[in-house]
């Protein structure tokens, strides 16, 4: 008779299906990982009405399971309670009584002993949980990001970013300093938290994140979406996200220009779901197209001349330059979409900064004058973005609780 699994409790922010953008991606990879190991109950929000026809599929890996639909809206005007309580703003953003009580229950009923939290607003469900194993995945440093918002916002949004930063910085060190581990998405990150949360040193790592090679895997045969005899470009991501949405902004209005004036069937492909209005506008300029979502980007990255990531705010691993390496392209990105990646520029990447660099590389691969840097782009995320090996780092972390031993 096979043994039963242990129970772990998994708390996540965003509903771990499907796999199609950062975040989701990497719980996603976690859930499997951990469900085969662990029974797994699992309590997460739905911000997006589409993904409610994913629960069956997230219940198939799990025990015990609660679904909260979170409105944006309500969320947002229910956390501005979280200014006069000197709060982040996060953490009452991502409140939710029910949760709660669920989280309560569950473990009470199951005896959990054993607890994993992706992302720093989850971790208020656990605080109560002293006697567990406490480990959370912060994926990035949110405090961070908040911070870089703040950096590019006019006041009265400026103040409220840099407010959110700091108040989130504060609760992300008082959770790493209480939980057994702390995981980030790459060295760098995990580097730079310690500089900010040198209390928790010894408790602060990072794994990796993979990539399924086998399906984005380069294949001809896929069809081609683009114009005939067009000089195509194209960024991927979910364009409500407001780094994506300034990263093509910048790239469609000023560095776009630049490169249509010289190869005039350029076109830019902006590929992703949920366009912002601001995203939108950027379809009526001369070639640039807004695709909206896409059931497969696969076919965008095959038949694309160039793969571009002009990044200016980011944190963090950009999981869209890892898809398009892994589909052997030549991808051209800036300094903030290449932090936390492990490649080296002009091996297997190229990296640009300027509006005038990144329009004369964006040239030069049109016109043939730079080497494709495809196959070593692969080789590189074959080798270093597996997803079972870069997890198994979790492993001894989760190392039996002293009770089940007896």
């Amino acid at each position: 008779m096979t043994p039963a699994k242990p129970h772990l409790l998994f708390l996540v922010h965003r509903i771990p299906f499907p796999p199609n953008k950062g975040d989701k991606i990497r719980s996603f990879h976690l859930l499997k990982h951990l469900a085969s190991r662990y029974t797994v109950h699992l309590a997460c929000f739905i911000d997006d009405q589409n993904d409610v026809q994913y629960i069956d599929t997230v219940k198939s890996y799990c025990g015990d399971t609660h679904f909260s639909i979170l409105n944006p809206l309500l969320a947002k005007l229910r956390s501005l309670k979280a200014l006069v309580l000197r709060r982040p703003l996060s953490l009452d953003y991502y409140f939710n009584s029910a949760m709660q009580n669920w989280v309560n229950e569950t473990v009470a009923r199951h005896q959990i002993e054993r607890v994993m939290i992706f992302s720093s607003p989850m971790g208020q469900y656990t605080e109560h949980l002293l006697d567990a194993q406490r480990i959370i995945d912060f994926v990035d440093i949110d405090s961070d990001k908040w911070l870089q918002y703040s950096n590019n916002k006019a006041w009265p949004m400026s103040w409220l970013y840099h407010l959110e930063g700091t108040r989130l910085l504060g609760y992300e060190r008082k959770l790493a300093a209480e939980s057994d581990y702390s995981f980030f998405v790459s060295q760098a990150e995990s580097d730079l938290f310690k500089t900010l949360a040198p209390e928790s040193i010894d408790k602060i790592s990072f794994f990796n994140n993979g990539v399924d090679t086998d399906y984005f895997a380069p294949d001809a045969a896929m069809p081609n979406p683009f114009p005939a005899q067009s000089a195509t470009i194209v960024f991927t991501g979910a364009m409500d996200y407001w780094p994506n949405c300034e990263a093509v902004s910048w790239f469609a209005r000023d560095i776009f220009p630049l490169i249509k004036a010289r190869h005039a069937n350029a076109v830019f492909f902006i590929v992703g779901s949920r366009p912002s209005d601001l995203v939108l506008e950027l379809g009526k300029l001369d070639g640039v197209h807004v695709t909206g979502s896409v059931p497969d980007i696969r076919p965008y990255l095959q038949h694309a001349d160039a793969v571009v990531a002009p990044l200016r705010t980011a944190r963090g691993v950009q999981n869209k330059v890892l898809e398009a390496m892994a589909m052997a392209k030549t991808v051209l990105v800036s300094a903030q979409a290449l932090e936390g990646i492990s490649a080296t520029p002009g091996t297997e990447l190229l990296l640009a900064q300027s509006e005038q660099e990144f329009a004369d590389q964006t040239c030069a691969i049109f016109n043939g004058q730079q080497i494709n840097l495809g196959s070593a782009a692969r080789d590189k995320v074959l080798a270093r973005y597996n997803w079972e090996a870069n997890l198994s780092v979790l492993d001894p972390m989760l190392a039996t609780p002293t009770s089940d031993a007896q």
